[in-house]
């Protein structure tokens, strides 16, 4: 009779487990933002693609001015100029860095959130879904400033929806804290200068393939001349042995 009844209260556990688990809706949160503030305790489930165009860097940003301290532990002043400074120099070594080794960069953004599950995440939009699956595998044996870094597949693709719309108008209340990405800008000059570089290599391909159809077009064009001129010399000729004009 005992063992009869903990095989039951057994069977009614694992039920139990089966039909919370499937019943488990997605976690929106994770969906939008590839990422969640309560982590595996989250009560939602997270859905992590196996296959995607976009990789998240987790926590590999250091912004110098949330983590400069003096020896006697008071924060040090590092000025606007020079952490942007700081973040220029970052966001080019990392963006050179994912296109000469892995392939083209579509779209590249950094977080200035301060929650744990946001703070210094890189999310580097590849062009080619192949390319982000080898920087993930390649990068997650890297280090970068002494730390491994943690790179993983993201469900972002679309960064207005990751994006919190009040940070971008300067009125959120949530301040760095806040759920939705606080996505830090790059100077202007950096950018014209990197994505510049990308517009100039899809001109120079297009000029490229239209030169190489001209010279096809050509090729095809002067041979078809050629043979109508020398059909017009027969028939001149013809014409004169037939005393025709």
């Amino acid at each position: 009779m005992f063992y009869r009844n903990c095989v039951l209260m057994f069977s009614i556990l694992m039920c139990n487990y089966f039909f919370f688990f499937n019943c488990r809706v997605n976690c929106s949160f994770y969906f939008k933002i590839g990422a969640c503030r309560h982590g595996d305790r989250c009560s939602r489930l997270h859905n992590k693609p196996t296959f995607s165009q976009t990789i998240a860097l987790l926590n590999i940003y250091r912004n110098p001015q949330n983590s400069s301290q003096s020896a006697d532990g008071l924060r040090c002043a590092v000025s606007d100029v020079e952490m942007q400074e700081h973040y220029d120099e970052f966001f080019e070594e990392v963006f050179t860095e994912m296109e000469e080794k892995y392939g083209e960069v579509e779209e590249m953004n950094v977080c200035d959130n301060l929650g744990d599950h946001l703070v210094g995440n890189v999310y580097v939009k590849f062009r080619r879904e192949e390319d982000a699956e080898k920087a993930v595998i390649d990068l997650n044996n890297r280090w970068f400033n002494g730390q491994p870094i943690h790179a993983e597949l993201s469900p972002v693709t679309d960064f207005r929806e990751a994006c919190c719309r009040q940070y971008e108008m300067g009125e959120c209340t949530r301040g760095g804290f806040c759920n939705f990405m606080h996505l830090k800008p790059i100077s202007r000059e950096l950018r014209r200068e990197l994505y510049g570089r990308r517009r100039k290599k899809h001109r120079s391909r297009s000029r490229s393939r239209e030169r190489r159809s001209r010279s096809r077009d050509r090729g095809r064009g002067g041979g078809g001349g050629g043979g109508g001129r020398e059909r017009d010399r027969r028939r001149s000729r013809d014409r004169e042995r037939s005393g025709r004009f």
